[in-house]
């Protein structure tokens, strides 16, 4: 077993990093994620070599990302909404690059400079691709302090498996609150730079070249063919997901990070009422588990998709369904968290009396 301790979300991810070998964060402080970098200013000196630098903004910070990934060392940066908004010009480098790197979204209310407030108002950017072209970011979503921990050695992991970066999409809420995790232990890791990385001439080997600009349109097509091929890879071997009461289910709930844990409890009180309510919890945004709904959706009454936002996810829900089932939403916006007593107002007004109270 790992050292346990009780963790504040953002410190706890800082450690995870510390703990996963990252070489360098990059990063600029930002409500509610500003626990990130001051962390790792403190307790990264004590415990790794890892460089830890305060850009002078947000579009500072993903490109020295973009050069310290084009060296081959594992690096990562955090930020919130707003802040993440500002990176993804950069991210659509990394992408076209095929650099590994980890990215951690705290989210905040929105739109506009918005509120401090947890939201899930990202989900679009993230899943979607929040810059240009054609490219996607491996996207997971924790739902606990512990997730925190496990993903930002996932997400490295995954990231260095397929040469992408990875985005971790928490929020405020999961940042700020406090709860018992186990940490893994420190990693040791090669430090020889992979045969992809521009580190200099290499005895018998040719130079190196890390561009996302390519002029000729084929040569453009022909590198948007080997990102689409290395995205079908992942939709077909990353898809996480969790499922709760799906054996007896008549209705499931669904919704990701601190929306699902909301939901499972939403779903406790449905069943004390006599309501037979499953749960579905994509942990991958992308990769989305079209497939899992999708052969659930012919067995159940009806689906309700519970967002802090105003029904992002939604989209891919009833795409995966594809018909199959009834499909409804819930959502709250702005930085406001649902209870699990609305949720389950909602779903009997959907549900049980017929959308006659809705």
């Amino acid at each position: 077993m790992g050292e346990i301790r009780l963790m504040k979300g953002n410190e706890a991810l800082a450690e995870a990093m510390i703990r996963a070998g990252c070489d360098a964060y990059f990063g600029y402080p930002i409500t509610p994620q500003s626990e990130v970098i001051e962390y790792l200013s403190r307790e990264a000196p004590k415990k790794s070599k890892m460089v830890v630098l305060q850009a002078e903004s947000e579009l500072g910070a993903i490109n020295m990302i973009y050069g310290a990934a084009g060296c081959g060392k594992r690096v990562m940066t955090t930020s919130s909404s707003p802040g993440i908004s500002l990176m993804q010009e950069g991210l659509s480098y990394i992408a076209s690059a095929q650099l590994p790197c980890l990215v951690a979204n705290i989210n905040r209310g929105g739109p506009g400079l918005g509120t401090i407030q947890p939201s899930q108002s990202d989900y679009m950017q993230a899943v979607k691709g929040g810059g240009h072209g054609d490219y996607h970011l491996i996207v997971l979503a924790p739902y606990s302090v512990q997730e925190m921990v496990d993903f930002v050695k996932i997400g490295f992991e995954l990231a260095e498996k397929y040469r992408n970066p990875v985005m971790i999409l928490a929020d405020g809420a999961i940042g700020q609150m406090m709860e018992k995790v186990e940490l893994f232990d420190f990693i040791e890791r090669n430090q020889e730079a992979p045969e992809w990385a521009t580190v200099g001439r290499r005895p018998g080997k040719d130079r190196v070249f890390i561009t996302s600009l390519f002029i000729q349109p084929e040569k453009m097509e022909e590198v948007n063919k080997i990102l689409q091929a290395k995205y079908r890879e992942v939709e077909k071997k990353e898809v996480r997901y969790q499922q709760l009461n799906i054996e007896d289910a008549e209705y499931l709930l669904t919704g990701y990070g601190l929306g699902a844990r909301i939901c499972m409890k939403a779903m406790e009180i449905g069943r004390e009422k006599g309501y037979k309510i499953g749960l579905i919890r994509p942990i991958t945004l992308y990769p989305f588990p079209y497939n899992v709904y999708n052969e659930l959706a012919p067995k159940i009454k009806g689906i309700l998709d519970v967002e802090m936002n105003a029904g992002q996810m939604l989209e891919d829900v009833k795409l995966a369904v594809d018909g199959k089932t009834t499909v409804k939403f819930y959502g709250r916006m702005g930085g406001m968290i649902p209870t699990p007593e609305e949720i389950i107002e909602s779903f009997e007004n959907h549900f049980i009396y017929g959308g006659k109270n809705v």
